[in-house]
């Protein structure tokens, strides 16, 4: 058993899973929505949206988190805006926004002639260089994850499924909207550190769509969805570890397979169920 134990007896891969689970339940919290509601454009979108930010802070010598929020708050800011443009299509303003942030990160990054380390860091992560510090930070971000979550549960139920019917309700779907980009803005600049902007989507999608089958309510799949993105993250360190891989991508590898294997096996138990559900009475002709 030492090959399962040794790795997390180094504290970096320690600080490494410790970080990948507070990102994974962070994950979970508005990765559900995206998932119920198909906002994975959008997610696309806002990850690499960070650019900017994160290229400005390091030429600057600041923290790439602080311009990551900045960049994340401009997303959100700025798809709210367009989503309220009558005669502009969400996916139209999402995919400008998408491409001029990208575009803007681009132009800076140019400027710079040693920044190629730090932009691999960005797309892909570094999950092994998580720090003590970078654990706090995570920690505060899933508190307020975990308060917006349950503050805005009901409006973003009800967003999901009906936003008419959350308008007669009386919550605001406009509101509720722009908090949940909120909520998914904070998931992506807390994700992007431990998987990178290219690989977030598989922490912030893979876990809870692989939970849905399984759940009966979105607190179910949010539940699932944490167990599953910390297999992931416990399981891509183990195999990063023993076979020299990069712990990022390994990660968002793994938790991609954990949906393929969800689906498998749900499709299974489905066909098992109607195989042993006994078959209704023929009718007798008069």
């Amino acid at each position: 058993m030492e090959w399962l134990t040794v790795p997390f007896e180094v504290t970096f891969v320690q600080r490494a899973l410790w970080g990948g689970m507070l990102v994974s339940a962070i994950c979970a919290l508005a990765g559900t929505w995206v998932v119920l509601r198909g906002m994975a454009f959008l997610g696309d979108a806002m990850s690499h949206g960070l650019l900017p930010g994160v290229a400005v802070a390091a030429l600057l010598g600041g923290s790439p988190m602080a311009g990551a929020v900045v960049s994340a708050a401009v997303m959100t800011a700025g798809v709210t805006a367009l989503g309220r443009t009558p005669k502009l299509s969400q996916d139209t303003g999402i995919g400008l926004l998408f491409v001029g942030m990208l575009s803007l990160g681009v132009i800076i990054v140019s400027r710079s002639q040693s920044f190629a380390v730090d932009l691999t860091g960005f797309l892909f992560g570094d999950v092994l260089a998580v720090r003590q510090q970078d654990l706090l930070v995570l920690a505060a971000a899933l508190l307020a994850a975990l308060a917006v979550s349950v503050l805005g549960h009901r409006a973003f139920l009800a967003l999901a499924f009906d936003a008419r019917k959350a308008h007669t309700l009386g919550l605001r779907p406009r509101l509720a909207h722009a908090v949940l980009l909120g909520l998914l803005g904070l998931a992506i600049v807390a994700s992007f550190h431990i998987v990178g902007t290219l690989l977030v989507l598989g922490l912030l999608i893979a876990p809870p769509a692989a939970a849905l089958p399984w759940a009966r309510s979105v607190r179910g799949v949010m539940v699932l969805a944490a167990l599953t993105g910390s297999a992931a993250t416990f399981g891509g360190l183990l195999l990063s570890w023993h076979l020299s891989t990069a712990a990022g991508a390994t990660i968002a590898a793994l938790a991609v397979s954990l949906f393929f294997l969800s689906h498998v096996l749900s499709a299974l138990r489905d066909r098992r169920t109607r195989r042993d559900r006994p078959a209704a009475p023929l009718l007798e002709a008069n």
